[in-house]
């Protein structure tokens, strides 16, 4: 029996503690949590009203707010915590591991999709520059993996990205189920930009739904967004046909279709003419794309690669510049070659 720690009670660390939780794998499970209307909500009803209602979370379940209770022997660290915030509560996480008898078991998975601010830095890189010692032992998950459908055990696949083989086949063998099928790849560089940048994408998909765009200009902008996904990529290190894989159109194709996907949500109030200040407040949980999208900018940027649907969803949140004006502006675009950059 192992122990899986869960740092973050959003709705995918809630998520992913209900699917755990009913597993036919019989680890034993905490959940870290940090907002005090969250943990109420939890223990009184073993519900996230906040962020993921009407998905009960198992009894056996261990909820807690303090750090070390939560993550005192465990095996397997799941950090499910936003991109603005993880550096932060990685470095609350060190005082409570034990790194040198534990310098061989301890693995963390990172379920955040997105990048850092200012650093540029991918999660599994913020990761192993806050605990010393973690980086051959890190792994980045990502995948369409819409939080409600997993706490309602819809059938959902994800990969996971780790460098080494021995890692990622733990991480299968501990974490996997049957609803809950993971794949590994040793790309963690694509892993994770996938996972990041495909929720840019899903924000212009949404706007384009809400302005009735019609399927043929949706996936047009779909396919083009995964088009400025694997430039990105490429020149940042990444195998591009991991962009081709469940974090890469996998994803892309259930966060920008969703009706449950927050980035989707927040493209179809922008289109309506709401503001990102009026908006951020009232989603269900975050909306990683308005966070990444300019550092997505910045390192395309530093590595000479044009992004011009990210630039228009830049526009969009924080330029005052109008939805309809932004695709507008996408469609007069020069054609050119479709594999121009690759």
């Amino acid at each position: 029996m192992k122990k899986i720690a869960i740092v973050g009670a959003g709705s995918c660390g809630t998520a992913l503690a209900i699917a755990l939780g009913r597993s036919r794998n019989a680890h034993r499970l905490s959940l870290w949590v940090h907002g005090a209307d969250v943990l109420a909500a939890l223990r009184d009803q073993r519900e996230n009203s906040v962020y993921l209602p009407g998905a009960r979370l198992p009894g056996d379940v261990q909820i807690t707010n303090d750090m070390g209770e939560a993550l005192a022997g465990a095996d397997i660290v799941v950090g499910a915590i936003p991109s603005a915030h993880a550096r932060s509560v990685y470095s609350a996480m060190l005082p409570h591991l034990d790194m040198q008898t534990r310098a061989e078991a301890l693995i963390f998975v990172s379920a955040t999709k997105g990048i850092e601010n200012g650093s540029l830095l991918r999660m599994t890189e913020v990761i192993a520059q806050e605990i010393p010692g973690s980086v051959s032992r890190v792994a980045a998950m990502s995948g369409p993996n819409l939080a409600l459908e997993i706490a309602r055990g819809l059938p959902a696949a994800s990969v996971v990205g780790a460098t080494d083989a021995a890692v990622s086949g733990r991480v299968l063998d501990i974490l996997a189920s049957r609803s809950f099928r993971l794949y590994w790849n040793a790309d963690v560089i694509g892993v994770e930009l996938c996972g990041a940048l495909k929720n840019i994408v899903a924000i212009a998909a949404g706007a384009a739904d809400r302005l009735g765009f019609g399927d043929n200009g949706k996936a047009g902008l779909m396919t083009r967004g995964l088009s400025e996904m694997t430039r990105l990529g490429v020149a940042a290190g990444a195998n591009p046909l991991t962009f081709a894989g469940l974090a890469g159109i996998g994803d892309v194709m259930a966060t920008c279709a969703s009706p449950l996907s927050r980035n989707h949500r927040l493209g179809e109030e922008l289109a309506e003419g709401r503001k990102w200040a009026d908006i951020e407040g009232t989603l269900p949980g975050v909306a990683e794309g308005a966070y990444t999208v300019d550092a997505a900018l910045a390192m395309a940027a530093r590595l000479g690669v044009e992004m011009p649907i990210a630039r228009e969803v830049h526009n969009a949140l924080f330029e005052g510049k109008s939805v309809q004006r932004c695709l507008i502006d996408l469609l007069s675009r020069e054609s050119k070659d479709e594999l121009a950059g690759f």
